[in-house]
């Protein structure tokens, strides 16, 4: 039986990388664009610190899913192990997805924090929720994921797989950094650690967003708020469900023998948690109707008249300037 069902799983943890990698993809590259073409389009998401972070959050996963998620494809699906042919592209490979996948987290946690601030009650809270320090901290979180990524630099490098063959592959070449891989980034920094945060301060943000009415806040910025909080708030649950199944399996796995079973248990648990890098659009418009307005609006008004303002300058018929030059006259 063994026989069989190994080919089987082989062919399908292949199809499934390809075809569900490539819809994961290209919905998040395009959801993502919108998702940053709305955010900076509109002066009400240029102002708030909120959307700031959720714009760097989109950045972050378009290129995550253009470098993790398309060499996943093509070493796993296709069978072309680019990192294993390359010293340079397995270090700055494995050095990208951790600096991008891990800011991508970050600024998520800070946009949910952040609707905290924006929603609380203290007026000492408020003095934090503002554009200027999300920019400091953004650029500052960038900058520290910059540093913690150098070891991965370090310490993957490609490996002879076995010592009957001449085939490489990009590896971990330390034991200690090995175990904090799988202990401190897996399951701290990429589960535990950010699921809490996004669930503590994303209660406290709801809770403070029920009492908004009680506040003497405009009306714009409290509908605003609501705006926010819940977008972020629908985020923050379903990115339970697909961070979760990851950091589950990876740490199942360190403990077991590399089968086909488990490797297609982990191929498709990688799949599930790039869904968490190419959903944000999708959600945002689901379940917010001044978003999907906001949405209408930056496309059919905004860009469909800059479009309308260009084409009627092309038609214009420039006026031709009389011609007196001699010859002109002869004739």
């Amino acid at each position: 039986m063994s026989t069989t069902s190994t080919p089987i799983f082989t062919i399908i943890s292949q199809q499934v990388t390809i075809y569900l990698g490539l819809f994961i993809l290209i919905i998040g590259f395009f959801g993502g664009l919108l998702n940053i073409i709305i955010f900076l389009s509109l002066q009400t998401f240029r102002q708030n610190s909120c959307a700031f972070y959720l714009t760097a959050m989109s950045f972050a996963n378009i290129v995550h899913l253009t470098n993790g998620l398309f060499s996943h494809i093509i070493i796993n699906g296709y069978g072309i192990d680019w990192p294993g042919q390359s010293i340079i592209y397995c270090k700055l490979r494995s050095f990208l997805i951790e600096v991008f996948l891990l800011t991508s987290l970050t600024c998520m946690c800070l946009a949910t924090f952040d609707q905290f601030l924006a929603t609380s009650f203290n007026s000492f809270w408020h003095r934090w929720n503002n554009i200027k320090v999300a920019q400091y901290v953004s650029v500052g979180t960038i900058l520290f994921w910059i540093l913690h990524g150098i070891p991965a630099i370090i310490y993957f490098d490609t490996i002879v797989l076995s010592s009957n063959t001449s085939q490489y592959v990009c590896s971990i070449t330390n034991k200690f950094f090995q175990g904090y891989i799988t202990y401190g980034y897996v399951f701290i920094l990429m589960g535990i650690l950010p699921l809490i945060v996004m669930v503590l301060f994303g209660s406290l943000a709801y809770y403070n967003v029920q009492h908004l009415a009680y506040r003497t806040v405009p009306l714009v910025r409290r509908e605003l708020d609501k705006q926010l909080t819940k977008m972020v708030l629908v985020q923050v649950i379903y990115n339970i469900f697909v961070l979760t199944p990851f950091v589950i399996v990876a740490l199942v796995a360190f403990n077991l023998p590399t089968i086909d079973q488990i490797r297609f248990v982990q191929v498709l648990a990688i799949d599930i948690h790039n869904f968490y890098f190419a959903s944000p659009f999708y959600i945002y418009v689901c379940v917010s109707k001044r978003f999907r307005q906001q949405f209408i609006h930056v496309f059919y008004k905004i860009l469909f008249n800059r479009c309308k303002k260009i084409k009627k300058n092309n038609n214009q018929i420039l006026p031709q300037p009389a011609n007196t030059s001699i010859n002109h006259i002869s004739q």
